[in-house]
Formats: C-alpha cells, structure tokens, sequence
C-alpha cells in the first residue's frame, strides 16, 4: 500500500461493509462506519476495531460519515439506494465514491433485474451529478468471504467508472483488501457486474458453492508486439 485515505462506508453495519472495512482497517487505512442510526454505527465500529485488532474505525450517522470520508463507499440495499443517494447527496460533491449495490428484488434474487437506465452505479452517477466521480466494484464478491479475515478471497473484482483515476484509486484499494482487480471501462459496463450476481447467485444453489466468483484469464501485455 502506498497511500492512505479516511474511508466512509455507508450502510457499513452488514457483512459486506464490515468485511471491507476491517480489511481496510487492517491495511492502514482510516474508516467510519455509517449507518442511519448514530449510536448503532459507534457499537459496530468498536466490535470492528476488536475482530480486526485496530484503532481506527469509527461510528458516524450516514451523512455525517458521508461528510467525513475523503473516499465514500456505499454498500446498502437496492431498496435503500436511491433514498441514500438522496440523503448524501450534498455531502460527496468533488469525491470518489465506489458503488456497491446490486439490483437484487427479492424473491427473485436468481433472476437478473437491471434497473430503468441500465445499472444500479450508472443510476448514482446520475443522481450525484458529475461532479462526484462514481466507480461500481466489489458486486461479485462472497460478503461472508469478505467479512471472514482469514479467508483467500478466489475473486477478482471489476472496477467500472467514467474517471480513469479514480478507477485507478479503486484497483489499489481492491489490493489492500486482498483482491485482484481490473479495469472493466466506463460506468456503464457496471452492468455487467451487477447482472453476474444474480447468475453466481443461482450457480451457489445448483452447484452447492460457498461463495462462487469470477477470475479474469489471461497475462497483461501478453498481446505486444515486440
């Protein structure tokens, strides 16, 4: 890791918040935990700080977190999605956030349900404006895997957004947490992510797999010329 960033992570409280942020924490990176109850967020940031053996995560209200974070991920559910990006909205104006979510509509969690417009991320792009750059990770990635420290994670992660950069500041993050990651192109190739979970969804039941993913084939630069 080269570089350190206070990461907020919204909806922070489930497996898939708790699993990245102790990775994170672990990594030397700085967390507040978000969630819409304040006194909630500080209870799970201390049990947090105890699994992963850190100091440095912290409880914050949403927007109080969204607000303290320099990077803000969102990691609720699709039904929380558009009301989230609502309530935080004015808070991570000029910021990377990384979108989590997936448009999973129970019962029908087997069955790809891409939202009107595309995708879950390219929808937050949308709602927090341009100035905010959005990059959709993480979709594919077991969230008990994540939240068990002392699991290998065997996933690689897809990294979508409009901003090379901030694209860029993602990959490494997804390295810090033990993950490879991949340049997938602009926000809108997030759906892509984010219909895969439905079919591993539906793989984990007909093969029996804790936690199917994805890996990416192939040696970069493999095709140069010399």
């Amino acid at each position: 890791m080269t570089d350190t960033h206070k990461i907020a992570i919204v909806g922070g409280t489930g497996d898939l918040g708790s699993g990245l942020a102790k990775r994170w924490a672990r990594a030397g990176h700085e967390i507040v935990i978000g969630s819409r109850d304040a006194g909630r967020a500080a209870e799970t940031a201390a049990k947090f700080n105890e699994d992963a053996g850190t100091t440095s995560i912290s409880g914050l209200e949403n927007a109080d977190a969204a607000e303290a974070g320099e990077i803000v991920v969102l990691t609720v559910p699709y039904e929380n999605h558009a009301p989230t990006l609502d309530a935080i909205r004015d808070k991570v104006q000029g910021k990377i956030v990384i979108d989590v979510t997936v448009p999973l509509m129970p019962p029908k969690v087997r069955t790809v349900q891409l939202p009107e417009g595309g995708s879950c991320a390219k929808a937050a792009q949308a709602q927090l404006g341009d100035d905010v750059r959005v990059v959709s990770a993480f979709q594919n990635v077991a969230a008990a895997h994540l939240a068990d420290l002392e699991h290998d994670i065997d996933c690689d992660v897809l990294v979508c957004g409009n901003d090379p950069e901030a694209r860029e500041v993602v990959v490494k993050l997804s390295e810090d947490a033990s993950m490879k990651a991949w340049h997938a192109g602009v926000i809108a190739n997030s759906a892509i992510a984010e219909a895969l979970t439905s079919a591993l969804i539906f793989m984990n039941g007909r093969y029996k797999i804790d936690g199917a993913g994805i890996r990416i084939t192939g040696t970069p630069g493999s095709a140069a010329k010399s």
